[in-house]
């Protein structure tokens, strides 16, 4: 197990084009550098929220971290699903609600528009770069004649890719949106995943699955794809591997002759 300041080194080797016929990519934090903006978001919205309940219920106000409430409860899952398991964690009851309910509403569906607000309004204020090196490993598995997908938990993955300058690169895009019409249940369920490559017309063993989350490697190991990749660093490469990411590097670029 590691300790907070251990530095876990990251896994080096190339990937082999020839044993694959697609790829399967995760949006933030994968293929644009929106994670970032996405825990920003959560912090903002949660912070707002906790300093009120814990001023209305007489408990001290514990602020919402990146490590490790963003990366343990939130990171790669729907975004209904993270609001109510991070509550979870601190034994924080609120109602269900629905898709309809305000962003001021103290529910789950509340919190989540809440949320979504706010990473919209980052975006607008920030713009969506890629990541260079996942744009050189995306052109080359296409150059190679690999079919590409984009499978996000996001119900923004299109404007997302579209800001970046990089939607034309994708034959099919599993987002959000596609999961709730669909019906399919989030990662860590592999159903997205599979969704993706149905479209895409190859078997899971023929694909590899690219991932920053914890929940998203588990989705590619319980799908039954060829290779699962990790993307991460530091603490978070050890727990990409102990969830079965193999392997884990930097930067999609490090696969790459």
């Amino acid at each position: 197990m590691s300790t907070p300041d251990q530095d876990i080194p990251t896994t080096m080797a190339d990937f082999d084009f020839d044993a694959h016929r697609a790829v399967l990519f995760d949006l933030d934090g994968v293929l644009t550098d929106t994670a970032s903006l996405h825990a920003a978001a959560w912090k903002l919205m949660f912070d707002e929220f906790l300093m009120r309940w814990s001023a209305d219920h007489g408990h001290p106000f514990e602020p919402f971290e990146v490590d490790p409430d963003y990366l343990t409860h939130v990171d790669g899952l729907p975004r209904y699903d993270g609001v109510a398991a991070f509550l979870e964690s601190r034994r924080i009851v609120l109602p269900e609600g629905s898709a309809d309910d305000p962003p001021d509403a103290d529910t789950i569906h509340g919190l989540g528009t809440r949320k979504n607000d706010l990473v919209l309004r980052l975006m607008h204020e920030r713009g969506v770069e890629p990541f260079p090196g996942a744009v050189r490993f995306v052109d080359a598995a296409r150059d190679a004649g690999l079919e590409t997908a984009v499978v996000s938990s996001s119900r923004n993955a299109v404007a997302s890719l579209k800001s970046a300058g990089i939607f034309d690169r994708f034959s099919v895009i599993v987002d959000g949106v596609v999961a709730a019409g669909q019906g399919l249940p989030g990662k860590p369920s592999p159903d997205t995943y599979l969704e993706g490559a149905r479209r895409l017309g190859v078997e899971a063993g023929e694909a590899a699955v690219v991932e920053d989350a914890v929940s998203g490697i588990e989705a590619g190991r319980l799908g039954g794809f060829r290779t699962v990749i990790g993307i991460g660093e530091g603490d978070q490469a050890g727990r990409l591997t102990e969830a079965g990411a193999d392997p884990v590097v930097a930067d999609l670029a490090d696969l790459l002759d």
